[in-house]
């Protein structure tokens, strides 16, 4: 049984972690929330996440709701955990981390503040089969020159970031087998493909959990992998799989979810 401390809590993501962990017989030995959330005080089940009587705590008392976890999972925001995880790594807890949305210098800064000091998994996407997707991207590198790669992702209007994490996870991949140089990220009037450009689009509608494809066209024919998340459970399903996959972790190193289902 793990004790994990949920950041966010009363968020979307939060709250779909703590009833995935909780049907599989782990323990929220802390929750957390943002110092001017109206739900610190209040228990997990006087609203309604949990059968918990685990009280949501202020952000600021992070040390404190880390003393009886074994590890913190959290998909917040980018300022949020430039803050928190030297605390978390500072306490010795395993992190599981799945915020998206940083800058260059906050993915450095929070990487470093991992390495070296606990075992984690930080990951864009923690679904299986987007990770499986990465998986096979690699292997789309087999395309002869004249074939042309894009991908679109749509998610909810509530998500802040633009392309998600995991549509930038698969442009790296894609741009490193294929040798693009440049990324567009839609096009408007007189504006050609031109060599060395990798096409990302997004779009924003409704409560959309996240869609992303992966098209490949050639002059006569067109590869399209598709990835439909129905829920946003698919995505606590795996950060609570890479929880207990990291319990049995001792090196301190920073892994992916690649590492969690044997796919590196």
């Amino acid at each position: 049984m793990l004790k994990l401390c949920v950041a966010g809590a009363v968020g979307r993501m939060g709250n779909a972690i703590i009833q995935e962990a909780t049907a599989k017989g782990h323990q929220i030995a802390s929750a957390i929330e943002a110092p001017n959330s109206p739900s610190i005080g209040k228990t997990l089940r006087e609203l309604g996440i949990a059968n918990s009587d685990t009280i949501i705590l202020s952000s600021d008392r992070l040390s404190e709701a880390l003393d009886d976890a074994d590890t913190y999972v959290s998909f917040t925001a980018p300022a949020a955990e430039v803050v928190n995880i030297p605390i978390v790594a500072k306490a010795g807890k395993r992190i599981v981390l799945g915020t998206t949305g940083f800058t260059p210098e906050q993915n450095r800064q929070v990487v470093a503040d991992m390495t070296g000091k606990v075992p984690a998994v930080f990951s864009p996407n923690y679904s299986v089969g987007v990770n499986i997707l990465f998986k096979i991207a690699e292997s789309l590198k087999a395309f002869p020159s004249g074939y042309d790669f894009s991908i679109n992702e749509i998610h909810h209007t509530g998500k802040k970031d633009a392309p998600s994490g995991t549509a930038k996870k698969l442009g790296d991949i894609v741009s490193n087998a294929r040798g693009y140089s440049k990324i567009v990220s839609g096009r408007e009037g007189i504006s050609p493909r031109q060599v060395g450009e990798l096409e990302v689009t997004s779009l924003r509608a409704g409560g959309v959990p996240g869609i992303h494809d992966l098209i490949v066209a050639g002059p006569y024919e067109m590869l399209r992998i598709e990835h439909i998340a129905f829920s946003r459970n698919v995505f606590a399903q795996g950060a609570v799989f890479a929880a207990e996959w990291l319990s049995r972790q001792t090196k301190p190193e920073v892994y992916s979810m690649a590492d969690v289902l044997g796919l590196s």
